[in-house]
């Protein structure tokens, strides 16, 4: 597999090495010790999935203080996948990552803990898959508003499909004493987070 770094170092992009014939394909979605090898050290607890509607957008969630690391990716269809820095203190806080995945090329989205998390559907429909090295737990989690112009993330929809929740998310402003603290030399271990 490849592993590319993107805008911000934390949030990896994986590349799959896809094996294929005339039978189909073959490749392998999570190994715990190539991963860490490549900076991907979770400890996944929890398996999700979702299936949305062309149009649908999902997020932008994080949890705090429980935080969740997610590597995610699209089984069918296609999205934009969007990653958001929410880490108070953070050399990029407030900056975000977005990343196009598909069921072509398989790629998978490392989102560390201390981010947001959101994609929008570009196919007829997608199943979306989310590896997490936390819980889920709906007293924790916090919803940042998808279109907050603070963040600047262009969505490529103006009129998205949001779930009622997700239209009442507060923008990071709304958000301070919220959010999860991060401090220089931070890697993103939980350990190292300093919450409220």
């Amino acid at each position: 597999m490849n592993v590319v770094t993107t805008a911000i170092p934390e949030v990896l992009i994986v590349e799959p090495k896809i094996f294929a014939d005339s039978r189909g394909i073959f490749l392998e979605t999570f190994q715990a010790d190539r991963y860490a090898k490549d900076g991907i050290a979770a400890s996944f607890v929890q398996d999700s999935f979702s299936r949305s509607a062309r149009g649908v957008l999902r997020g932008l969630h994080f949890q705090n203080p429980r935080l969740q690391g997610k590597l995610v990716s699209v089984l069918h269809g296609r999205v934009l996948d969007v990653a958001v820095d929410v880490r108070v203190g953070s050399p990029t806080f407030g900056r975000h990552v977005a990343v196009e995945l598909d069921d072509e090329s398989r790629r998978q989205l490392w989102i560390p803990r201390g981010f947001a998390h959101g994609f929008i559907v570009l196919s007829e429909s997608a199943d979306f898959f989310y590896k997490s090295d936390e819980f889920y737990c709906p007293s924790d989690e916090i919803i940042l508003r998808w279109n907050d112009p603070l963040l600047g993330i262009q969505w490529g929809c103006d009129e998205p499909k949001v779930s009622a929740r997700d239209a009442e998310g507060r923008t990071l402003t709304e958000l301070e004493g919220h959010l999860p603290r991060y401090l220089a030399g931070d890697v993103g271990a939980p350990a190292e987070f300093h919450y409220r």
